[in-house]
Order: structure tokens, then C-alpha cells, then sequence
């Protein structure tokens, strides 16, 4: 039986070597190329037309996204296994809408990637269970800010956004015309609303969740 053919692409010279070293485990995969970058990636997917490619998501040149576009206006069959930092969800959306089957989190590639291509090359779609994890526990603090924002005075919204701003106590309050005080006053009552604990607590929620606001 034919093995997978497989090109891996990221810019970073060790990541790629892990990925690598991660698939050659795995007696029915061949990796036939790698590249550091976008460009160099689409030009080796389509001269080397491999089963699946492994596409960092941030490269120079081209994101995989980009190079995933390019492959399907130009109707090549190549299956796509993205790698991320990051849990967004919008980018999960677009990459599915570009018939993209695996997403997968770099900080656990090293577990997931042979199951990833194994899946895709099988026609199946295949996500990071972390990344699942982690888009279930944010959209859990969506919900439970949504139903604390209702709650919100009109003034502790006008905080909340600032604090978004990485705005520290004083500046906060110079911008809103109040005593540092009242601010942390806003503060404590924002963060009850919210149910948080500690600053850094309602910093990092209203950072991650600014876009609600």
C-alpha cells in the first residue's frame, strides 16, 4: 500500500524537525519535503503533490490560510492540517470553509499530528482535543460574561472597556472625571458582577473577552 506522502511547513527549524521526527514514528507515512515559509510551501505542494500538507498557520509570505486559498482556487486535492498557537475560533470557522480537516494546537502537535494526517488522508475531519477543551472553556466565560454584563451599570461598562485599554487605576480615572478610589470601587462591583477574583483576574477577562464589548 502507497504510503502518505507528506510536506510540513513552519519557520522555525526545530518545531519542523519535532513534527517531523513525530511522523516519521508512524511506517505509513513519508515525509517528501518541508519549507520555512508560505511561498516555498505552495511551490513544493504543487510540484510534489503530496497527500496532506502540515501548515503552520503564521509564516512569512503566506499563512496557511493563504496557501490553503491558493490550493483550492487552483482545485488541488492536497488535505490540510493546520497548526496554531492560538484557540480563535473564526480562524477554525474560515480554515473549515476552505475544506480544511484538521486543526491542530502546536503545543500539542507531538501527540496529535500522526492521528491528524492518519484522519485526513482517511477523509475525516480531526481537532486538537486541547484545542476542544479550551474552546469550550472560553465560550464558557462568553456565557457567564454575557449574563454578568446585563447586570453592568452604564458607568462600570465605561470601566470594563477601559480596563480592556490596559488602562491602570489612575488613568481610568483622570479619563472618567473620578477619585482612584470610586475606580477600584468599579472595580470590586465589576468583578463580583463577573464573578472573578483579583485584578489580574477582570485584566485578563476583559482583554480576552474585549471584542464582546
Amino acid at each position: 500500500m502507497e504510503k502518505i506522502k507528506v510536506v510540513i511547513a513552519d519557520d522555525h527549524p526545530m518545531f519542523r524537525g519535532g513534527v517531523r521526527q513525530a511522523l516519521e514514528t508512524d511506517g505509513n507515512i513519508n515525509v517528501i519535503g518541508e519549507a520555512s515559509n508560505g511561498k516555498e510551501a505552495l511551490e513544493i505542494i504543487l510540484e510534489q503533490k503530496p497527500h496532506v500538507a502540515v501548515l503552520d498557520i503564521n509564516m512569512p509570505f503566506l499563512t496557511g490560510l493563504q496557501v490553503a486559498k491558493e490550493l483550492r482556487e487552483k482545485d488541488n486535492k492536497v488535505e490540510i492540517v493546520l497548526l496554531t498557537m492560538f484557540d480563535d475560533e473564526d480562524i477554525l470557522n474560515e480554515a473549515m470553509d476552505l475544506g480544511v480537516k484538521a486543526y491542530i494546537l502546536k503545543e500539542s502537535a507531538a501527540l496529535d499530528i500522526v492521528n491528524a494526517v492518519n484522519m485526513v488522508h482517511a477523509g475525516r475531519n480531526y481537532i486538537s482535543p486541547a484545542l476542544t477543551l479550551k474552546l469550550m472553556e472560553k465560550k464558557k466565560n462568553q456565557n457567564e460574561f454575557i449574563n454578568g454584563y446585563k447586570d453592568l451599570s452604564i458607568k462600570e461598562i465605561k470601566v470594563l472597556k477601559l480596563i480592556a485599554e490596559s488602562k491602570s487605576t489612575k488613568e481610568i480615572a483622570e479619563d472618567l472625571f473620578l477619585s482612584p478610589k470610586t475606580v477600584e470601587n468599579y472595580r470590586y462591583r465589576i468583578s463580583e458582577k463577573l464573578n472573578l477574583r483579583g485584578s489580574y483576574s477582570l485584566l485578563k477577562f476583559a482583554l480576552e473577552n474585549k471584542e464582546l464589548f
